[in-house]
């Protein structure tokens, strides 16, 4: 049977006597169970600007996060940082983003140019920025490129952290503008308007930032605000990414309400979290096969060597089929909507239902989103033989107990 052809027919994990609710919450807990033992936050207590924010054992002294470093609060600069990064966390490497960004970082404030103190000394003295991103750029190659090479089956020479409108940036003055200039200069334009109101501020970003109802509003807030909105330099997920740090890694967040808490925001969408899904079964459990080829979710034969493609960001705003606002599931999410959101809306969409399925448990939604990456990067290889015997989720994964064609016939 030829790949276009092939009906997907799920395994008795997902042929109920409990309720497909319960099924879904049961892989959901497992993996933030994971990702609660396997944290993925950049590592802050390493950068040098941050020397003084956290203890010898790398915490984070809360104790200490209104106290003010030159003009602007621990948790100000810390957010500006976490900001940036959010932006530049788009790429295809995660850990070479991360280690190239905190080695840009280290090396500017060495040379005293605080560009999170002062955003624009980062173009003022822009010459030696650029130096530092095109020699840090070959260093963290160096590091990286053999091995990301041959866990994603492609050449060495495509790697690249910087990155923009998805695609390595050949050009390094037009990353450095887009990726990392308008980021920088948010704040900046912040403390600026403050100023022509003749106020002033020791956390323009954070106030500005939770200002909105919700971390969810906030985070679309970051991309589409007309004055403050980051626009193409940031996506969806990215701007979801930051919500998580923000409110779930380093519990920044000073707002003490369900719609600044840990189920407050939407599950950042990247194609990890759309393998994971797609090979567990969790996806095909809430809308049909067809309904994602309808979607352009699954587009036929249009992976590498012939295999289907997952298009994950083409799942943002998809309806589940098979949940209605009716079902407990529906009644539940809606209600989750209200009270985490912030919202009141009662079209269901895929990407959010994880929200509704969490809370109430243990676990937040950056519990989930740190399970995910850790067993998208470390076992659940964009490959058609990743290493799905160590896999701690495999019990629970249809792809790797009763249907490997989710595993070997599909790409993200």
């Amino acid at each position: 049977m030829n790949r276009n052809m092939r009906q997907i027919f799920l395994p008795e994990f997902f042929d109920m006597n409990t309720t497909n609710e319960q099924k879904l919450t049961e892989l959901l807990l497992e993996i933030a169970k994971i990702g609660k033992k396997h944290s993925n936050s950049p590592p802050l207590h390493k950068l040098f600007p941050f020397r003084h924010y956290f203890d010898k054992n790398g915490v984070l002294l809360r104790d200490k996060l209104s106290e003010n470093d030159g003009l602007w609060t621990h948790r100000a600069i810390l957010t500006r940082f976490l900001f940036l990064q959010s932006v530049l966390d788009q790429g295809t490497h995660i850990e070479g983003v991360r280690h190239f960004l905190a080695e840009v970082t280290n090396s500017l404030y060495e040379k005293e140019i605080r560009f999170l103190h002062k955003p624009v000394d980062f173009f003022r003295e822009v010459g030696i920025s650029v130096d530092e991103l095109l020699q840090k750029h070959e260093s963290v190659k160096k590091i990286y490129a053999a091995n990301w090479a041959k866990e994603n089956q492609t050449k060495e020479s495509r790697y690249s952290v910087m990155t923009f409108d998805g695609k390595a940036s050949k050009q390094v003055l037009n990353y450095a503008v887009h990726r990392w200039g308008v980021p920088l200069f948010v704040p900046y334009l912040l403390e600026k308007d403050l100023q022509k109101c003749n106020k002033i501020s020791g956390e323009p970003l954070v106030e500005y930032l939770e200002g909105f109802a919700s971390s969810e509003i906030m985070s679309q807030e970051m991309k589409d605000n007309e004055r403050y909105g980051l626009g193409k330099a940031i996506g969806d997920k990215a701007a979801h990414l930051f919500a998580k740090w923000y409110v779930h890694s380093f519990e920044l967040v000073k707002r003490n309400a369900c719609t600044w808490g840990k189920y407050s925001y939407e599950l950042p969408l990247d194609s990890n979290v759309g393998r994971v899904f797609w090979r567990t079964g969790f996806l095909l459990k809430l809308a049909t096969m067809q309904d994602y080829v309808d979607a352009d979710i699954v587009q036929l034969e249009g992976g590498k060597k012939g295999t289907h493609y997952l298009r994950v960001t083409n799942m943002r705003g998809k309806k589940p089929t098979l949940i209605t606002s009716g079902d407990a599931l529906g009644i539940r999410y809606i209600d989750h909507m209200k009270t985490h959101f912030g919202q009141r809306k009662r079209i269901i969409e895929i990407q959010r239902l994880p929200n509704a399925l969490l809370v109430g448990t243990d676990y937040a939604i950056g519990d989930l989103d740190d399970g995910i990456i850790h067993i998208g990067t470390t076992y659940c290889h964009n490959t058609e033989s990743p290493k799905c015997a160590k896999c701690p989720i495999k019990k629970l994964c249809v792809g790797f107990q009763k249907q490997p064609d989710l595993i070997t016939d599909y790409r993200t």
